[in-house]
């Protein structure tokens, strides 16, 4: 399972996304990528799950295939550690 977070490091809402990131690694002992959606990269991955608005945090298994995703807020750590691992 992969864990994906899209947002851009220079919004209103960055620092609620790292405040999250940097709690759910603590709490969980997991990671979940960042991808800034104005890459090529990050681009290409919003195309795919056609991701429109940010942040948006999104739970894929081995396959690609999306598990969840959630849309311009960020769930609890709980909800998230769910896809962890």
């Amino acid at each position: 399972m992969r864990m994906v977070v899209v947002y851009k490091s220079e919004s209103d809402y960055a620092r609620g996304v790292t405040d999250f990131l940097r709690d759910f690694t603590r709490q969980t002992g997991h990671t979940i990528d960042e991808l800034d959606p104005d890459t090529r990269e990050g681009e290409s991955f919003c195309r795919v799950y056609d991701i429109v608005q940010y942040p948006t945090l999104i739970a894929v298994d081995n396959d690609g295939v999306m598990q969840n995703i959630w849309v311009g807020i960020l769930p609890t750590i709980s909800e998230a550690s769910y896809y962890a691992g």
